[in-house]
């Protein structure tokens, strides 16, 4: 009963255990799978080349058991996930079997393309000590400041509760989604090529390290 007292207060409507609070609307929440490159979407060390790009489907299918991963060699997995533009992540569900395969932790990392196990050492931005949730009800929320401007996502689940292999059905991805705001790039390149001789010049420099 105590345990449930950590909703921070911003709007309430979107605090744990409310997986029955107007699904529709949810449903839209998690709706950042849309704008995965999901071509570009890799999962290192899945027994079956291409299965981790399963996992990311649509909330209404997100019980589904016919589409999953599975590690190979050992319990951890590594997704790296590119978005076709710039988003702000606030929080994740990730689901599995009600068993020792489903993921234990989690711990997520941002704009490093490419990224291997060797890179996993590093510290993540944000780590999760994850509960078996087989009917995706639980949503991990993320600390939104170090996740608002995401190009490239990683998810490293470095194991599971004991079991050989790890298994995930769904991974949910909830936030908001922006274009590649090039926009910007414009607006900056365009005051820093403004007229060489006006003396404003080096108050505009800085601006431009700033944005890239």
């Amino acid at each position: 009963m105590s345990g449930h007292g950590h909703g921070h207060g911003h709007g309430g409507g979107h605090g744990c255990c409310e997986a029955e609070h107007e699904p529709a609307e949810r449903g839209l929440e998690y709706g950042l799978y849309r704008h995965i490159d999901i071509e570009k979407l890799q999962c290192l060390n899945e027994s079956r080349d291409g299965d981790g790009k399963l996992v990311f489907k649509p909330w209404d299918q997100r019980t589904d058991r016919e589409k999953f991963v599975e590690s190979d060699a050992d319990e951890e997995l590594l997704f790296n996930i590119p978005f076709t533009g710039s988003v702000k992540l606030k929080g994740i569900i990730i689901s599995g079997e009600d068993d020792e395969s489903h993921p234990a932790e989690m711990r997520l990392y941002k704009n490093i393309p490419q990224m291997s196990f060797d890179d996993t050492s590093r510290e993540p931005e944000q780590a999760f000590r994850l509960n078996r949730d087989a009917l995706a009800e639980l949503e991990y929320p993320t600390k939104i400041a170090r996740f608002s401007n995401v190009n490239h996502l990683s998810i490293h689940i470095p194991r599971n509760f004991g079991a050989d292999s790890t298994r995930v059905y769904y991974i949910g991805l909830r936030g908001q989604y922006a274009e590649a705001h090039r926009h910007e790039v414009t607006i900056c390149n365009y005051e820093a090529a403004a007229n060489p001789a006006d003396h404003k010049v080096e108050t505009i420099t800085p601006q431009t390290h700033f944005i890239s």
